[in-house]
C-alpha cells in the first residue's frame, strides 16, 4: 500500500511492478491484493496497463484499516473480539488488561495515516 501511495500517478500499477520493488512474491501480493479490493480499498483496472489503484486518498485509508484487512481483528485475545462470547468475563482477572490493550492497539494504527506512512517512506528514501 505504501509502494502504491508512493509511486501512484493516476495510472494503475502492476503486481509484477510492486513485487520487483519491494522483493515480495508476486503470488502472495496477489492473495493480499484480492482482498484489499474486495474491502474497497484498491481497485484493479484491466488490459494493457493494467494493475491497481489507491481507492481511496492515502489520507483517507489508516494504518489500522489495512490492519484489520490483511490481518483480521486486531484484538490480542479472542474474549474481547465483538462477535465473541465470553462466559468467564465477570471472573476473569485479565479481561480488562485485553480489553485495554485491544483498544490502544486499535487506537495506535487508526491514528496512523497511509499519508503517514508515504511521507515517512519518502523522508527515509532521501537519507
Amino acid at each position: 500500500m505504501i509502494d502504491l501511495a508512493l509511486h501512484e500517478d493516476g495510472k494503475a500499477i502492476p503486481l509484477r511492478v510492486i513485487a520487483e520493488r519491494e522483493n515480495i512474491s508476486e503470488q502472495y501480493l496477489e492473495q493480499l491484493f484480492a482482498n484489499l479490493r474486495k474491502s474497497g480499498l484498491v481497485k484493479s483496472v484491466r488490459g494493457a496497463h493494467g494493475g491497481y489503484l489507491l481507492n481511496k486518498a492515502p489520507e483517507d485509508i489508516t494504518a489500522g484499516d489495512i490492519f484489520r484487512v490483511l490481518e483480521g481483528p486486531v484484538s490480542p485475545v479472542n474474549c474481547v473480539q465483538e462477535d465473541y462470547e465470553c462466559n468467564q468475563s465477570e471472573e476473569c482477572a485479565t479481561h480488562e488488561l485485553w480489553n485495554i490493550l485491544s483498544n490502544q492497539i486499535e487506537e495506535v494504527l487508526d491514528s496512523h495515516t497511509l499519508e503517514d506512512l508515504k511521507n515517512k517512506a519518502e523522508k527515509i528514501k532521501s537519507n
